[in-house]
């Protein structure tokens, strides 16, 4: 796994209280980011784009991913290979639904964004598949 495994449990930079946050965001956006929920797959905003440009987190605007990285992988999520940065990210032993995975959090805010999977052969540089939630994520174009 990369360099951005950490299990650091200490605060976020970007720290709001539990009201706040649902203050700030949709339903749907508190239930995946705030409540480690997953979108419908297939449905989210960017999981066919293409456009050029920066993904952020949606709750707090920190850069995570950039296009150069996304690619389709069939999964029904956006897929993006690398992070945009190695210190982007905190990835997190998941042991729910019964399965042992690897959580992907915003550093800066610690919302839930998705799974990162690695060694199943995914057509990367990296042999890695970060699995996001649209909803988690907002898209700058190259330009903007």
């Amino acid at each position: 796994m990369t360099s951005a495994r950490d299990t650091n449990t200490d605060r976020p930079a970007y720290d709001l209280t539990d009201e706040q946050w649902r203050d700030k965001l949709t339903a749907a956006e508190y239930a995946v980011l705030r409540k480690a929920g997953t979108e419908r797959p297939y449905v989210g905003e960017y999981t066919d784009t293409t456009t050029e440009g920066v993904y952020r987190c949606r709750a707090c605007d920190a850069e995570l991913f950039r296009s150069t990285t996304k690619f389709e992988s069939h999964c029904g999520w956006p897929s993006f290979y690398d992070p945009a940065d190695t210190d982007a990210v905190i990835l997190r032993e998941d042991r729910s639904m019964g399965m042992k995975r690897v959580e992907v959090l915003c550093r800066n805010c610690h919302s839930h964004l998705g799974h990162v999977f690695e060694g199943e052969g995914y057509p990367t540089p990296t042999d890695q598949r970060y699995c996001i939630n649209s909803i988690s994520l907002t898209l700058v174009p190259d330009g903007k």
